[in-house]
């Protein structure tokens, strides 16, 4: 029998203080009986002597301090898995939402889940397709990566988010795949989008979603990425499944954070984030990956929003360090109308080189993403002198490349949200856009590689201007 406390001393926000209990332990899960007969969770953050602190997962609006009972209930926060989770709704504690009936489970599983033994992981390798070239060609998602989107206020990161979450697969097998959705903080609109966009396109059956909407208690978001990590451990580890994860917006589960650390009156770190924040965050991040001996993997694309666009926040400044690189998206390349607006310049995938190559993409992929990369920086710095000295001070080179980097932000970045390239179709107009170049300029690729899939109709002779190159990727 679960003792009832009525000895609640105070409330600040989000957060209580619970007097005289005994055996409670950190982490616990607590019951609020309010006088009305309606019933409140929330989780033990603190414990000192007879003290508990206890975090309210629906905030403490209408709370009796001298009429509400607490029961400390045993456990931690768990939730019910099965493959029923499949084609679900949810809300960010994992209850079901809307018409998705309850989950028969299988088992109970703690949010927080286990950490993994350094050594039992096993190195992502395997390519992942997404369908969207600056992703696959230059900026490679491996199985078992975490790789963040950065994104700002007004970019279109939800529809990247929903056409990722549509077209990834892994090529060359046959084992399930299965995508886990968590939002935490987004409006109605956007979830409804989430939503239809899914069930439009038949993806839902593959799909798990935990959403978070704004109006939901702010501290529900602290639960929301671990919930939906849960998840995809089960689907991955115990169902052998390949589990793409999508964690939208990272930034509201910072604020969230940040709300609690100030109820507890904890000393500020950056920006008045917590100190703990890159603890907070690789306890999350850190939750992707492979595991030795199972067939499974998770892979991770937790999406944030810059606030003011500025890199160094604390928020993607941090994140950068825990992940293997970062996918930025450019307000200058959405004012152009161009999605999405990939900026393949300060963006990195760290595992690139692992997911690419004969038997994973094509032979001549990695040739030709850094040729790539190294054209368009020439051209983009091309294009920068020219608005300075004017365009007459260009050598005839240096406007073949400027040219180049207009035809590679206009064909290559660009593509429709339904678009589904696959990575021979992404490599090959890779080379269509180097034929734009004089072949004595494509210094990165190996001459056996520019004699088999350089155009015919490309640059030609070394010396030569291009100009033919130029008609034929306009013409395309």
């Amino acid at each position: 029998m679960l003792k009832e406390y009525r000895t609640i001393r105070e409330v600040a926000g989000p957060l209580m203080l619970v007097e005289q209990v005994e055996g409670v332990k950190y982490g616990e899960l607590v019951e609020i009986a309010l006088a009305s007969g309606e019933r409140r969770r929330g989780r033990v953050l603190e414990v000192s002597g007879d003290k508990a602190l206890v975090q309210l997962f629906e905030g403490s609006a209408g709370l009796n301090l001298t009429r509400a009972s607490v029961k400390f209930l045993g456990k931690t926060l768990e939730l019910p898995v099965s493959l029923d989770l499949l084609g679900g709704i949810f809300d960010g504690l994992g209850r079901p939402r809307g018409k998705t009936p309850p989950v028969v489970p299988e088992k109970r599983l703690d949010i927080n889940g286990s950490p993994i033994n350094p050594w039992a992981r096993d190195y992502p390798s395997e390519f992942i397709q997404t369908g969207i070239s600056a992703i696959d060609g230059l900026n490679t998602l491996v199985r078992g990566q975490k790789l963040p989107i950065f994104s700002g206020a007004g970019l279109p990161h939800s529809q990247l988010a929903a056409q990722i979450a549509r077209q990834a697969r892994v090529r060359g097998t046959d084992e399930a795949f299965a995508v886990v959705f968590g939002a935490m903080g987004i409006t109605f609109e956007e979830a409804n989008f989430f939503i239809e966009e899914f069930r439009r396109t038949g993806a839902l059956g593959r799909t798990v979603l935990f959403l978070n909407l704004a109006n939901d208690p702010a501290i529900e978001r602290i639960s929301t990425p671990r919930v939906a990590l849960t998840a995809a451990e089960y689907l991955a580890y115990e169902r052998d499944m390949h589990v793409l994860v999508i964690l939208t917006d990272m930034t509201n589960y910072c604020e969230a954070l940040r709300e609690v650390s100030a109820a507890r009156k904890e000393v500020p770190g950056r920006r008045g984030y917590p100190g703990y924040l890159y603890t907070d965050l690789a306890t999350i991040y850190e939750r992707a990956g492979r595991i030795k001996g199972k067939k499974g993997s998770i892979t991770q694309i937790p999406i944030l929003t810059m606030p003011e666009d500025d890199k160094t926040h604390p928020i993607p400044d941090l994140t950068g360090y825990i992940t293997e690189g970062q996918i930025i998206l450019s307000r200058d390349l959405h004012r152009k109308g161009i999605y999405p607006p990939i900026d393949v310049l300060p963006s990195l995938s760290r595992l690139k080189d692992k997911g690419i190559g004969a038997g994973k993409t094509r032979e001549d992929h990695a040739d030709t993403m850094n040729q790539l990369y190294a054209a368009y920086a020439r051209g983009k710095e091309a294009k920068e002198l020219a608005v300075i000295l004017g365009e007459a001070a260009l050598s005839e080179t240096d406007k073949i490349f400027a040219r180049f980097a207009d035809a590679f932000e206009d064909q290559y970045v660009r593509q429709g949200v339904e678009e589904n390239r696959s990575i021979e179709e992404t490599l090959d107009l890779g080379w269509k856009l180097l034929a734009l170049l004089p072949r004595r300029e494509l210094k990165r690729i190996r001459d056996e590689y520019l004699d088999r899939y350089l155009p015919a109709q490309g640059a030609g002779e070394p010396g030569g201007s291009g100009a033919q190159g130029a008609a034929a990727v306009q013409a395309g």
